[in-house]
């Protein structure tokens, strides 16, 4: 991606993340606590761009917020930065041992979260599950939209684990998921096999919306048996694709 680009990314996305509109200096302390060297007067003329285009307004005095296409570039451009992500890992998925790899890092995910899972639902507020609702219907929505889903599934399962409150399992979780990069891999082997998350994510909320630590260990580590399936099947097919091709 080009830097220019990459600017205009980050812009968008600070100014479509805040409440209010907001001015080249709050931008720049935005990207100053992001350890990004951008200067004000870039910031500027990287606004005037915007605004040029139709993707900014001005509010006044008070700084510029997101129009409706400037939203939609947003979305395009997470897009884009969402398929970069794919296409590295899927290039890393090539080498010899993945399908293993993979298979291990999901059977110890789901010996974790089972727990997590579970303690989530004896701990979760009411204001958790609203959390917890408005990640879902994201997820759902950039699926009906054609965007990827993958920072919401990371974001998931991350809010299951905090909500739980053992920080130790926490962080082993963290650690195991690599911090969610490998969730746009498994978002692509998911949709190659035509299977989606997003409704076992709903299955796990209804679980811990009923306080019921059993249910929701039960469904946890069924939808994680169903992202092994999808793993496995994916190899499969990725075989049987090869196989075909040798031929």
């Amino acid at each position: 991606m080009p830097r220019n680009n990459i600017e205009e990314y980050q812009i968008l996305k600070i100014i479509g993340e805040s409440e209010a509109p907001l001015g080249s200096g709050t931008i720049s302390e935005k990207f100053k606590a992001m350890d990004i060297d951008i200067s004000e007067a870039t910031i500027g003329r990287c606004l005037r761009n915007l605004d040029s285009r139709g993707l900014t307004r001005k509010a006044g005095f008070q700084g510029r917020y997101l129009t409706a296409a400037g939203e939609k570039a947003l979305q395009e451009h997470q897009y884009d930065q969402d398929l970069q992500i794919k296409t590295h890992y899927m290039m890393r998925l090539a080498r010899a041992g993945a399908k293993e790899e993979l298979l291990h890092i999901l059977v110890a995910r789901r010996a974790i979260e089972k727990e997590t899972c579970r303690l989530a639902a004896i701990k979760a507020s009411e204001e958790d599950l609203k959390t917890l609702k408005s990640i879902v219907d994201r997820h759902l929505e950039n699926i009906q939209k054609g965007l990827s889903g993958a920072r919401e599934d990371t974001e998931f399962h991350k809010t299951i684990a905090r909500i739980g409150g053992n920080k130790f399992l926490a962080a082993a979780l963290d650690l195991i998921r690599q911090d969610g990069q490998l969730s746009p891999v498994f978002e692509y082997i998911r949709e190659k096999v035509g299977s989606t998350v997003v409704t076992d994510h709903k299955k796990i909320l209804q679980a811990l919306k009923k306080r019921d630590p059993a249910e929701a260990e039960r469904v946890m580590s069924a939808h994680m048996e169903n992202v092994i399936t999808d793993v496995k099947k994916y190899w499969s097919i990725v075989h049987e694709t090869d196989s075909k091709g040798t031929k």
